[in-house]
């Protein structure tokens, strides 16, 4: 599986339930990334989506501890193991999980790889991501150019897990 987040300099993903600010080409990266994939989000991501909806061209699931939570274009799922199930048959780097903030705390030890877009500025936030150049168990394995956009300067960056002690990468 894979992650795919947008972090400001401290780490901040998100205030009051949304995006800390908006880049096109950060929007662009992230549908390029994930379009004919399977994106699995928590409850709260879904419902800050665009018609709080899933994604179109994209397989949606979304886990909420919600017995009754119906979503609109996404399937959902109640535990872990439902996941499982439901992704059994998709290729694992054809998962991405797209947030939030639990969601990403449960998941980063399942991935191999993290997609970080990383935005040189401080923002506001009230939920945060790992900070993944201080995490023994990824490095970084590549980085974009830095891009500038409304002057925002941000880069692209690509981490991946550590093999176990003696494995091949």
């Amino acid at each position: 599986m894979n992650i795919i987040v947008a972090c400001d300099k401290n780490w901040g993903i998100g205030k009051d339930g949304h995006l800390l600010c908006h880049l096109s080409g950060d929007l662009k990266y992230f549908k390029e990334m994930t379009l004919g994939k399977t994106v699995v989000m928590g409850r709260v991501t879904l419902e800050s989506l665009p018609g709080k909806k899933g994604l179109p061209g994209r397989r949606n699931i979304v886990m909420t501890k919600d017995p009754d939570y119906q979503a609109e274009n996404a399937e959902v799922v109640h535990s872990l193991s439902e996941l499982e199930d439901a992704v059994a048959d998709t290729p694992t780097d054809e998962v991405f999980i797209i947030g939030g903030a639990r969601i990403y705390e449960q998941f980063l030890l399942f991935c191999h790889d993290v997609y970080v877009t990383k935005v040189d500025a401080e923002f506001e936030a009230d939920r945060f991501f790992r900070d993944m150049d201080d995490c023994s168990r990824f490095y970084l394995a590549d980085s974009s150019d830095i891009m500038e956009e409304d002057g925002i300067r941000y880069q692209f960056r690509h981490y991946e897990k550590e093999p176990p002690e003696g494995g091949r990468r």
